[in-house]
């Protein structure tokens, strides 16, 4: 069965299942419709034992919708947000499914038994990364812009990002997910985020040649030849990104993180600070508490902590908000609805948010037996 959409493109060739992601004037954000394509095409492809491996790509606005230069250039932005600021408004239900399918998504690509390489040109943020994170083989280019942003709206790092970015070295993963900070393509590669930085110009003729390949063993050794072996020592020789520039965010809390930015006599720490001080005081406690508990989870465990985390954000019920009152729907307002840039965050200070306010959020609003992502191993 063909689950091919306007704005997923899906095809199999030469034991390759293709996908490109092809929403190129939203940079390819995941709607409610692209997720359930992607899952019931990689779940179909999963058991098509003529498929061998399977390549993802996204599209650009740059060139004619179609042509060769319309490819690449743009991976994916992440989620619909206006999708979500409209959803949580009207209290549509649709929001639930989307972050309840997005995450057994998230999961199947990580647990995927076949080769899944991802093309990661351009922008690779939020959902980008939840659909990328799990390849086995995640190439990168110069023109990588990859970032977990959700702090901006009032959100936190998810699609598996508490078990990802935890895995980074040192504290870097405290930094992302608080900061939101993009990164490079080799930046990614050296905090283990990417596996090999390639040019560019090169993707279009290794998606070609990676159609050709014809048997398991011969995609492999293509694989370790053409890719890993040629662009790995590359990109050893550009990515030199000290983990110590970071070793304020292992402090043990974000008022501390702050303040040692402060401290710090170097502009990008107080560049690091002032980022910190536009962002919603609550969530950052949260996403900090989110990072550290999820270094010793498994993923599942950090995906069913991560719907937990979801539900409480666009309905607070510990502290009775829901609607506008709540400090994501607040953040999307802000940043892609009303675009006055001035979210108004509540508690409005570090030093006012409470234990009785974050604790919460790690309560499941569901028990085991009726958690939507009961199912996930």
């Amino acid at each position: 069965m063909n689950h091919d959409i306007a704005e997923v493109h899906t095809t199999i060739a030469g034991g390759i299942g293709l996908i490109t992601l092809n929403r190129p004037k939203a940079l390819n954000a995941l709607s409610l419709p692209m997720v359930q394509a992607l899952l019931a095409t990689l779940r179909a492809w999963r058991d098509d034992p003529a498929v061998l491996a399977v390549a993802i790509r996204g599209s650009n606005k740059v060139g004619r919708p179609g042509s060769p230069e319309a490819l690449f250039g743009g991976f994916c932005a992440g989620g619909d947000i206006r999708f979500f600021h409209q959803a949580a408004l009207a209290g549509d239900p649709a929001l639930d499914d989307f972050f309840t399918e997005e995450y057994t998504l998230n999961h199947l690509i990580h647990n995927y038994p076949k080769p899944y390489i991802a093309f990661m040109d351009g922008v690779v943020m939020g959902g980008g990364m939840g659909i990328s994170q799990g390849a086995s083989l995640r190439i990168v280019t110069e023109r990588t812009k990859m970032a977990m942003p959700e702090t901006g709206i009032g959100l936190f790092p998810d699609v598996g990002g508490g078990y990802f970015l935890s895995r980074c070295p040192g504290h870097v993963g405290e930094y992302l997910a608080l900061t939101g900070d993009t990164i490079g393509g080799d930046q990614a590669v050296a905090w283990g985020l990417a596996d090999v930085c390639a040019p560019s110009e090169a993707l279009p003729g290794l998606w070609a040649d990676l159609q050709t390949q014809g048997s398991p063993e011969s995609l492999q050794q293509w694989i370790a030849t053409n890719i890993i072996a040629k662009y790995t020592d590359s990109t050893r020789a550009t990515a030199d990104f000290d983990v110590r520039d970071y070793t304020a965010f292992g402090l043990g809390t974000v008022s501390s993180i702050v303040a040692a930015l402060e401290a710090s006599g170097t502009k990008p720490a107080r560049a690091m600070a002032a980022t910190l001080r536009h962002r919603s005081p609550l969530m950052l406690h949260v996403v900090l508490e989110q990072v550290r508990r999820a270094r010793n989870m498994t993923l599942a465990d950090d995906l069913r902590m991560e719907r937990d985390l979801v539900q409480h954000c666009f309905y607070t019920a510990h502290l009775e908000r829901s609607g506008h009152a709540s400090e994501t729907v607040e953040g999307i307002r802000a940043l892609a609805i009303d675009k006055d840039y001035k979210p108004v965050w509540n508690p409005a200070r570090l030093d006012h948010v409470t234990a009785a306010m974050v604790e919460p959020f790690f309560v499941s609003p569901w028990s085991a037996a009726t958690h939507p992502l009961r199912d996930l191993v």
